[in-house]
């Protein structure tokens, strides 16, 4: 049976406010998902204590998997239409059962990367007022008001938060630039400047399958550029573009600053470095080479980095729940869309309820935010995401034999057999390093890989019983907008 049958168009509803992003507008909600800042001072220096100076090719192997994925991705971006991204996708592929495991999974993923960080927030907002002020400040509060902050900026015109992202983006990779323009300009640690992190003998080692691990994880949330389409200005152009430059930005200026930072320390010390202090590496480093006033500037932009992501996902996970209320498996009601800012506003909403519910649930529970909070959650959200991964590169060949189409066999054919294999080996490290992540007992970890398959399986469950009791809502899951 078909799975692209028109939907009705809904009449006089309003609806996103289609050609208002451009590449550079989705390629900011992108990179800021990923938090660059964030991901550099607070992962990167945990990356080099156990992969040594070969850390940075760990991050340019990452980038070139998600290069090789977004090959079959986009291309089939220029033929699917439907809000719903990745399980509009994996259903034209691979069937409907799997379109709608899919959805839950996308939803588990989006909701644990954003819910999660408020945890992180509130943490690093409490790191930055002891630095700068000496003050010793509650995470709750922070972590409460981060809702209602990234609620509004929801709320409001996809406009106000690209333009709000651009800034706090620019602002996030500024400073890291500084940094490094500050250790090429002095020429690094005494030795000079080296390039022998980039030497087989020091990326072949017993810590890369870590770093591999951590450098996937920086890129969550590169795939959702798809999620825009319905926005965007000539989506068949501005999606794949604003999906190369995303991977590209990422993959090189993760390696590069990782690379700079151990410059700053130097091959021989820099390991140690890390390990003795991994939350301070970057500090101590910008202090050294550009100052203290730049340090203080840091703190306060790793704040905003924060923010920055937990907006960038906000607004994914709402434009998921509206394409699901548009489908019939969320309320109707989801599916409304402000008359005069254009948002998918009763989403936000719910996604905000939702967020309070669990960082409230941790803090009754006296869980610490930051390693219970952010780790327990984000956790099952990156492996949700990377899951989803693979399952659309999987479903890029099934979809292309099913249609006429003139798209190369390397883009519908090699690239995502590639990239299956690929996501195949990153995912199974990432569930194997699970411990480098969270820390946690083997019980913890255990159920924090399981909820993948068990929210998949639970999808399954759910696509049965549409078919068999909502057999019009199964039957026009991920069709084509009219």
């Amino acid at each position: 049976m078909s799975t692209t049958a028109p939907r009705p168009a809904v009449e006089d509803a309003p609806t996103l406010r289609t050609g208002s992003l451009g590449t550079a507008d989705i390629a900011f909600f992108v990179v800021s998902a990923a938090a660059p800042l964030t991901v550099m001072a607070g992962v990167a220096p945990i990356a080099i204590a156990l992969g040594g100076i070969g850390a940075p090719v760990g991050y340019l192997l990452a980038g070139i998997t998600l290069a090789v994925f977004a090959v079959g991705f986009t291309a089939m971006s220029r033929h699917v239409r439907s809000g719903g991204a990745f399980y509009a996708y994996i259903t034209r592929g691979l069937g409907r059962p799997a379109g709608i495991a899919a959805a839950l999974l996308a939803m588990l993923g989006y909701n644990g990367m954003e819910i999660g960080v408020y945890g992180l927030l509130g943490t690093a907002t409490q790191d930055t007022a002891h630095a700068l002020f000496g003050a010793d400040i509650p995470w709750l509060p922070v972590s409460l008001a981060g809702l209602l902050l990234i609620w509004y900026a929801g709320y409001r015109s996809i406009d106000f938060g690209a333009k709000l992202l651009g800034v706090l983006l620019v602002a996030e990779t500024g400073i890291l630039v500084l940094l490094a323009g500050g250790v090429l300009i002095k020429g690094g640690a005494g030795e000079g400047l080296s390039l022998e992190g980039f030497t087989p003998g020091n990326v072949l080692v017993p810590g890369t399958a870590a770093v591999l691990a951590f450098a996937f994880a920086a890129f969550t949330g590169f795939e959702s550029t798809v999620i825009y389409r319905r926005e965007a200005r000539n989506p068949d152009r501005t999606v794949p573009r604003a999906t190369y430059i995303a991977v590209a930005f990422l993959g090189l200026f993760y390696a590069f600053i990782v690379w700079t930072v151990i410059q700053a320390f130097g091959d021989a010390q820099v390991v140690k470095a890390a390990g003795s202090d991994p939350a301070g590496l970057f500090f101590s480093a910008i202090t050294t080479y550009v100052g203290g006033w730049a340090a203080d500037l840091m703190h306060v932009l790793i704040v905003t980095s924060v923010l920055a992501s937990l907006l960038a996902f906000h607004n994914a996970i709402n434009r998921y729940g509206l394409a699901l209320a548009e489908e019939g498996v969320l309320p109707k009601a989801l599916g409304r869309v402000h008359a005069r800012h254009r948002s998918p506003y009763l989403a936000g909403a719910a996604q905000t309820v939702l967020g309070a519910v669990v960082v409230l649930a941790f803090a009754l529970a006296g869980a610490d935010p930051y390693a219970q909070l952010l780790l327990w959650v984000n956790t099952p959200g990156m492996i949700g995401l990377l899951a989803l991964q693979l399952l659309a590169a999987i479903a890029v060949p099934f979809y292309f034999r099913r249609i006429s189409h003139g798209e190369g066999v390397l883009r519908t054919v090699v690239a995502p057999m590639v990239a299956t294999l690929l996501l195949s080996a990153a995912l199974i490290l990432v569930a194997t390093h699970i411990d480098v992540f969270t820390g946690a007992t083997p019980l913890v970890n255990t159920i924090l890989v399981g909820v993948t398959p068990t929210v998949f399986a639970l999808g399954l469950l759910l696509a049965l019983r549409l078919r068999s009791r909502r057999p019009a809502v199964y039957e026009n899951f991920a069709s084509e907008p009219s």
